[in-house]
């Protein structure tokens, strides 16, 4: 049991790039009053620890989501799914995610008014600062598939916990084209690029296998499966003792077999877990599982036979 909200996908097929849309809406969220006063409370904060020299949070600019729309292709109904971001930054995100528990004024919560009150996805995009893309790496010559650790020197309720191979948050500073474009997929890539040091140039079969909302720390994510075709476990663990962009964001890593029994054993015995690493690697298996039978859908009973297995052991 997680805390993560499967909203589309059940890892049986991809939603290819060409269906996916991003509209950027080129205005700020903008908080109620209260909420705002809790956010220049976080910049105050952030800037007193910079000038005291002590460990601070720096912002940048992120995205709201305002809304995300899932259809189908009209003729061979594929998954298509269509999103519009607004402007925000990481100070914006953290004015909602580290108060989901803080009394408001009315005695509420933002947990309780939005996300269990109502249905959290109709709630308003200041609720929704952050958008963060999750990647499932598996080593194409051997086969492996690997889980990362977050340093506890990272910001934030994930700090020290096991989660996605490789994940980052879009940002308008690295994300947003000059020409207005957002691709999740190019936020995939990166994510592989800063903290896995896989290039542009290595052979990566990508695929967005679906969307997800993190209801513990109020967070969107997309999942994607990547298998680094041209490397293995010995050739990545090399080139990151030569150097890794964000080698920091990490203090751990694990390499296990890709078969379902063996992933799914990792998952059971291994903790604490970001919310949605669990249903990423699900999806991951299943998709692994199904392509591996030439695209038959009920390939994903086999995860849950998998899975089945791996919890009889545990008692």
């Amino acid at each position: 049991m997680t805390d993560c909200h499967i909203y589309e996908g059940d890892g049986t097929r991809p939603i290819r790039e060409e269906n996916v849309r991003v509209i950027h809406e080129a205005r700020r969220v903008q908080f109620p009053d209260e909420l705002g006063l809790w956010r220049r409370e976080i910049e105050d904060e952030e800037a007193r620890r910079q000038a005291a020299g002590e460990p601070y949070r720096w912002n940048n600019p992120r995205f709201a989501v305002e809304s995300l729309v899932v259809s189908r292709t009209h003729t061979a109904e594929e998954p298509q799914a269509t999103m519009v971001f607004l402007d925000a930054d990481y100070y914006d995100f953290l004015t909602t995610s580290i108060n989901l528990d803080r009394k408001l004024a009315d005695g509420s919560t933002l947990r309780r008014q939005y996300l269990e009150d109502q249905d959290p996805l109709d709630a308003p995009a200041w609720m929704f600062c952050s958008f963060g893309v999750n990647v499932a790496v598996e080593t194409g010559k051997d086969h492996k598939m690997l889980f990362s650790r977050r340093s506890s020197k990272v910001a934030g309720p994930n700090a020290s916990r096991w989660n996605s191979s490789a994940n980052e948050g879009a940002a308008a500073n690295h994300d947003l084209s000059p020409t207005g474009e957002i691709s999740l997929h190019a936020i995939a890539r990166r994510a592989l690029r800063e903290e896995l040091a896989v290039q542009d140039s290595d052979g990566v079969d990508l695929e967005l296998l679906g969307f997800g909302l993190d209801l513990r720390n109020n967070q969107w994510a997309a999942f994607f499966r990547a298998v680094l075709t041209d490397l293995s476990e010995e050739e990545l663990r090399s080139r990151w003792s030569r150097g890794v962009e964000d080698k920091w964001e990490h203090d751990e890593y694990a390499f296990v077999p890709a078969d379902p029994e063996s992933v799914l054993a990792f998952l059971h015995r291994t903790g604490p877990w970001t919310p949605c690493a669990p249903a990423l690697f699900y999806l991951a298996l299943v998709r692994g599982t199904v392509r591996a039978r030439g695209g038959d859908p009920s390939a994903r009973l086999l995860v849950e036979e998998a899975e089945r297995a791996v919890l009889r052991q545990s008692v």
